[in-house]
C-alpha cells in the first residue's frame, strides 16, 4: 500500500491551517493598531504643557510607553509624572490615591489613578532649582471637590492638571463669587514634606466662604485636600533651600446664575507650583510708594477676608508704581486717609526701639497667617508688640519696616516714599529685628529646628 494522504483528513488541510492562523494573526494585529490609535487618541486630547511620559530617570518602563517617545519633545519632559505604566482607552498613570472616573471628569483627556502606587519616593522635577521665582509652573495633579448651595461638601478626587469647564453664567466669572488661600509646603533634609499651619487657612476660608455666601469645606476636608494633592506632586517640591511649594486652594461658585444671587454650585479646587521668592528683589530690601487716593478696602465691605475682588481692586495702583521702579504699594485707611492698613498681598510691620507695631484687624485688613505667627514669634523674643492704629507719619519715624505674608515671608522694606518724601531704612538687607524673626520662622518652616508651637503637619 502506497503512503498517502488520509481519505478521513482533506488533502489541502495543512493550507486551511495556515490559512486559520493567518486570519488570527491578522485579527490580532488589526487589534493591537485599533489599540494603539485609541492611545494616541488619548495622548492628542490631553494639553501641551501636560503630557504624560516615562521618567528619564526611570529605570524600567513599558514597550507601549517607548511607542509613543517620539510623540514628546525633550522641552515637555520637565512636566512628566514620575512613573508611567501603561496605555489602554484610558491612561493608567501610578499614584497613592483613590480611582479617579474619567466619565465623570470635567477635564479633557483626564487621567485614571490606580492603587499600584508605591510609596517611595519619585525623583525630583527636571527643572532648574535654582532659578525659581514666584511665577506659575504646571505640576501633575488638581484637587476638586464639589457642592451645592446649602449643602456640604462630598469627598473629593485628584485630576490630572489641567483647564476647568466653566458656565459663562458661573456665579464667580459674573459676580466674583470667589475665595482663595496661600500656603506652603518645604522639603526637609530627609526628603519628608512640612506644611506649615494648614488648618489655619482652612478656618480662614470658612470665614470668608460665610461673608460671601458659600459654603465651605471643613478642616478637616480642606486639610486632608491639602495633604492629598501635596504627596500627589510630591516631586515638585523644592530641595532644602530652594524654594516652596506654594499651595493654591479656591472655593468659587461654579453654578450658573443669572440674577444676582449666589451660585447654585460651588467647586473646591487645589493646585500647586513650585516658587521662589516673591518680590524680584529676593531677600534684598522692598521700596514701597504709599497710596494716598486709592483705597484697597472700607469699612463693612470685604478687605476682611481673602476674596479675589481684593486683589483685583489694587491692580492699578500697584501697576502705576512698580511703572515707576516701586516694588509696591501701602495702602491708608479710606476714611481718614492717615492710618497704614497693608501692602498689596501682605501685613506692614513697623519697629522702634523694642516695640513692634502692626495695624490691628478691624475688618479692612486681612488676618494674615503669617502676620499672626510672626506676633507670637515676636513676643516669644522678648519684643512688646502694639495691634493699633499706626500712623503714616510713626512709620517715616521707625527704625525698621518689614512685610509678611505666604508668598513673602518676612520681607524688609528699604525704603517708604509718601507724598514726594522718601525715607529709608538702610540698605544691607534685614534690619537686626527683621533678621531674627525671619531666621527664628523659616527655620521653623523648613525642619530645622524643633517645633514647640505646635504649627507644622509632616508628610512623608
Amino acid at each position: 500500500m502506497s503512503v498517502g494522504v488520509s481519505p478521513l483528513v482533506p488533502a489541502n488541510a495543512h493550507l486551511s491551517n495556515f490559512s486559520t492562523k493567518e486570519k488570527r494573526g491578522k485579527r490580532r494585529r488589526g487589534k493591537e493598531k485599533r489599540e494603539r490609535m485609541e492611545s494616541n487618541a488619548v495622548l492628542a486630547s490631553l494639553q501641551p504643557n501636560f503630557l504624560l511620559c516615562p521618567s528619564r530617570f526611570s529605570p524600567s518602563f513599558s514597550a507601549a510607553a517607548a511607542t509613543f517617545l517620539p510623540l514628546f519633545s525633550s522641552q515637555r519632559t520637565r512636566f512628566c509624572p514620575p512613573q508611567f505604566l501603561k496605555f489602554q482607552k484610558q491612561v493608567l498613570v501610578s499614584a497613592s490615591f483613590r480611582n479617579v472616573n474619567e466619565a465623570n471628569s470635567p477635564f479633557s483627556g483626564a487621567a485614571v489613578l490606580t492603587d499600584s502606587y508605591s510609596s517611595e519616593v519619585s525623583e525630583l522635577a527636571d527643572i532648574e532649582w535654582d532659578n525659581l521665582g514666584f511665577g506659575f509652573i504646571p505640576t501633575d495633579y488638581m484637587y476638586m471637590m464639589k457642592c451645592t448651595q446649602g449643602g456640604n461638601f462630598s469627598k473629593g478626587e485628584l485630576q490630572r492638571f489641567g483647564n476647568i469647564e466653566l458656565n459663562p453664567s458661573a456665579g464667580v466669572l459674573n459676580y466674583g463669587q470667589g475665595l482663595f488661600e496661600g500656603l506652603k509646603a518645604y522639603r526637609k533634609e530627609n526628603s519628608n514634606i512640612l506644611l506649615f499651619r494648614p488648618e489655619e487657612n482652612a478656618l480662614r476660608m470658612r470665614l470668608g466662604a460665610e461673608r460671601m455666601c458659600m459654603p465651605a469645606p471643613t478642616v478637616e476636608q480642606f486639610v486632608e485636600a491639602v495633604k492629598e494633592t501635596v504627596l500627589a506632586n510630591k516631586r515638585w517640591v523644592p530641595p532644602p533651600g530652594k524654594g516652596s511649594l506654594y499651595i493654591r486652594p479656591l472655593l468659587m461658585g461654579s453654578g450658573a446664575v443669572l440674577g444676582v444671587a449666589p451660585a447654585p454650585e460651588y467647586t473646591f479646587l487645589i493646585y500647586v507650583s513650585p516658587v521662589g521668592n516673591y518680590f524680584k528683589e529676593g531677600v534684598a530690601p522692598i521700596n514701597l510708594i504709599v497710596e494716598h487716593e486709592l483705597h484697597r478696602a472700607t469699612p463693612g465691605g470685604t478687605g476682611g477676608v481673602k476674596t479675589i475682588g481684593n486683589y483685583a481692586a489694587v491692580l492699578k495702583a500697584q501697576s502705576a508704581a512698580k511703572a515707576k521702579g516701586y516694588s509696591d504699594v501701602l495702602y491708608l485707611d479710606c476714611v481718614h486717609k492717615k492710618y497704614l492698613e497693608e501692602v498689596s498681598s501682605c501685613n506692614i510691620f513697623m519697629v522702634k526701639g523694642n516695640v513692634i507695631s502692626t495695624p490691628a484687624i478691624k475688618g479692612t485688613i486681612l488676618p494674615g497667617i503669617t502676620r499672626k505667627s510672626i506676633i507670637d514669634v515676636a513676643q516669644n523674643q522678648g519684643f512688646q508688640v502694639e495691634e493699633r492704629l499706626v500712623p503714616v507719619d510713626e512709620l517715616l519715624d521707625a527704625d525698621e519696616v518689614f512685610c509678611t505674608g505666604t508668598a513673602v515671608v518676612v520681607s524688609p522694606v528699604g525704603s517708604i516714599t509718601y507724598k514726594g518724601k522718601r525715607v529709608s531704612y538702610g540698605v544691607d538687607g534685614f534690619g537686626a529685628v527683621s533678621q531674627q524673626l525671619y531666621s527664628v520662622l523659616t527655620r521653623l518652616q523648613m525642619g530645622f529646628t524643633e517645633d514647640k508651637m505646635n504649627w507644622t503637619v509632616e508628610l512623608s
